[in-house]
């Protein structure tokens, strides 16, 4: 297994050294291994910014790929997690004293890719985790070949036995015997992977490949506002009413050495509202017994600090905080440097400047910003069935945007040539939202690009000088109010600084608000589509459990469970006509069955209180490496000519999505 080496911020590709006192430390996209699934649990729990590529491995350990920085890493290793390198290990072995155990084979699939064939396996057994269990497989001209299963436990609860990733064969297989080391044995028929339906044939001349480069969100929204513009009568461009924070922060200084005779001083205007302009200056008065005062002459504090019988400077960090902040008129709150309690005395220092460390240009606004959804469909009434798609909760995904606006440019374009794209604008109604966290993705392009969450920032002055600023924000898929962190369920922190923080209330965010909106005041929508990146997955509700027993919410009837799986089968089938990528089996499901639980997702919340069939794509599926025979992961942002073929091939299975609604029937 290798080592994902994207790297997040400035320097070499591996996990940097602690940065100084006045910079973020810079992270890493790497990839763990977990011992166990207990240890697994302990990690989500933890708040550790993971992505959604989980790999379980044959001995019951578990590699998953997170942003790290070498400080958190060093935390993580308490619970036994490591960075994943070397063989991958080997299976584990069931004692031998184990009784004979009877084995269920609950999906036995194959598929071909561009790569070759590939087998899928799913089974359990009654001897539950410790079982050791073996595939064997047969095709024609007696092709044949072994591999060993995985365990997969989660929350402490036996799911079954699976691969922890399809596994290549030599030719279609045509039957499964799985056995256990203790005797059990079964044997299965393998179906094809996902034979859904295929998409309508689509009209010679049919246009597509409409993305040519990362867009952040000013183009974006450009993007679909050009759209309306040239398409007046299929189109609507609406602002959705909840004005985000803005891509901003307060204006910041960090003065003296932390962590004992340090100070933080913050501006109590935003960077780009003044508080850039604002400047702090500690000075000894070079007298003896003075007192500690603080005053102001245009955009400069100066604090002159107390002394002593010989002119020495007296005054700790803790005096100088109480003195800046009792005195009225100077623009700014100072506190000690995070939980210290600044007893060091302080220095003298120069003046120096308050910034709000942004990087954008500045004909990136800073203003709070209006998101945009840009409505599609001939008859815009309510009378059709409605689809909603929203990509970039999570700021870093840079390809799930791309996604939305492939897949407008097609219905828009295509609609005056292509018989089958005027029966989907003809019969649905739809809402496309590029981006729900423009300022989190801004800060992504300009900033740090690992950034997951919204710029909004809720910690306390303990947890906000200026070297915790990429900590800052909220996880805005961790917002809604459905099995929520509040609630009970699992897999989101009240951490203001973990990378699943769900904020301090639900619905706290005005992205979140901004989606329910749509839900709440358009009531026609019936499908939604969530784009996240990255991984390969294809996912519905339930989407989180209560950790204690693992009480999930409540699973959808089996009815329309076979719908949500059908439906899933021929948008993937969309999907793969593309460029020949499958979402493998093991990762088509229920949030809780394929993955881990996420608390306050917004796939439940459409589902459970408005009946909205809510899917979630984690676009960006493995790719595999011949040479290595092993899959490796694609990261957030991959060269261009990858995301742009992920953009493809995924705007081929949202417009599946429409295509399932369009023949949708209220049961």
């Amino acid at each position: 297994m290798i080592v994902v080496s994207t790297f997040l911020a400035s320097g070499p590709s591996s996990l940097p050294a602690v940065a100084g006192p006045a910079d973020p430390e810079p992270a890493s996209l790497v990839t763990l291994s977990v011992p166990d699934k207990a240890a697994m649990e302990r990690l989500v729990a933890s708040g550790a910014d993971l992505t959604e590529r989980v790999r379980p491995q044959a001995d019951g350990s578990v590699q998953v790929d997170a942003v790290l920085t070498a400080s958190k890493l060093a935390e993580l290793r308490s619970f036994g997690v490591g960075l994943a390198s070397g063989t991958p290990p080997a299976a584990r072995q069931a004692p031998a004293t184990a009784a004979q155990d009877q084995i269920v084979i609950e999906r036995a699939v194959w598929y071909k890719s561009r790569d070759g064939y590939f087998l899928s396996v799913e089974a359990s057994s009654g001897a539950g985790e410790p079982a050791a269990l073996t595939v064997t497989w047969t095709g024609r001209r007696g092709a044949t070949g072994q591999v060993a299963m995985v365990p997969f436990v989660d929350a402490g609860v036996y799911m079954g036995h699976q691969f922890s990733t399809p596994a290549p064969v030599t030719v279609e297989p045509q039957r499964v015997t799985v056995t256990s080391a203790t005797g059990g044995k079964a044997e299965a028929r393998v179906r094809e992977w996902p034979d859904g339906e295929r998409p309508d044939h689509q009209a010679p001349g049919y246009q597509k490949d409409f993305v040519t480069q990362y867009m952040p969100p000013a183009q974006l929204n450009e993007r679909i506002q050009a759209l309306h513009r040239r398409y007046p009568s299929l189109t609507d461009v609406i602002p959705l009413p909840n004005l985000t924070n803005g891509y901003r922060r307060r204006a910041q200084a960090l003065i003296g050495t932390p962590p004992g005779a340090a100070v933080v001083v913050t501006s109590d205007a935003y960077g780009s509202e003044g508080g850039n302009d604002l400047s702090v200056e500690l000075a000894a008065p070079g007298a003896p017994d003075r007192p500690l005062q603080v005053s102001m002459n245009g955009k400069q504090v100066t604090v002159s600090l107390a002394t002593d019988g010989s002119g020495t400077p007296v005054s700790t960090a803790a005096q100088v905080v109480a003195a800046v902040n009792a005195t009225a008129g100077t623009g700014v709150k100072a506190a000690t440097y995070r939980t210290d309690p600044g007893a060091g005395v302080m220095a003298a220092a120069p003046a120096t400047r308050l910034t709000d460390s942004l990087k954008a240009p500045a004909d990136v606004s800073r203003k709070p910003m209006r998101v945009l959804a840009l409505r599609v469909g001939v008859h815009r009434d309510g009378s059709r069935t409605g689809v909603l798609a929203y990509a970039q909760e999570h700021a870093r995904e840079w390809v799930a945007p791309l996604v939305t606006v492939e897949a407008a440019e097609r219905l828009l374009r295509n609609y005056a040539r292509d018989p089958a794209t005027r029966k989907l604008l003809q019969r649905t109604d739809i809402f496309i939202v590029p981006t729900v966290n423009p300022d989190g993705a801004n800060y992504s392009f300009y900033d740090f690009n690992g950034q997951r969450k919204n710029m909004t920032n809720h910690c306390p002055a303990a947890q906000s000088d200026p070297a915790q600023r990429n900590t800052w924000g909220v996880d805005v898929n961790r917002n809604y109010a459905v099995g929520s962190l509040s609630d009970g369920y699992f897999g989101a922190s009240a951490n203001c600084q973990s990378g699943t923080y769900a904020g301090p209330a639900e619905h706290s965010e005005p992205e979140s608000r901004n989606v329910m909106w749509l839900a709440e005041t358009y009531r026609n929508i019936r499908f939604a589509m969530n784009v996240h990146s990255y991984g390969g997955y294809f996912m519905w509700p339930p989407g989180a459990y209560k950790l204690d027993g693992r009480v999930a919410l409540p699973r959808p009837s089996a009815q329309e469970e076979a719908y949500f799986m059908r439906s899933a089968r021929t948008i993937e089938q969309a999907i793969a006509g593309e460029r020949g990528t499958v979402i493998w089996p093991q990762q088509t499901g229920p949030v809780t069955d394929v993955l881990y639980s996420a608390a306050g997702n917004s796939a439940d919340e459409l589902w459970y209180d408005h009946g909205i069939y809510g899917w979630d794509f984690e676009v960006g599926a493995d790719l595999w490496n011949p040479a290595a025979r092993t899959w490796e992961g694609v990261g957030f942002q991959p060269p261009f000519e990858e995301g742009h073929a992920e953009a493809m091939e995924f705007a081929a299975g949202l417009i599946s999505l429409v295509g399932v609604a369009a023949d949708y029937r209220e049961r």
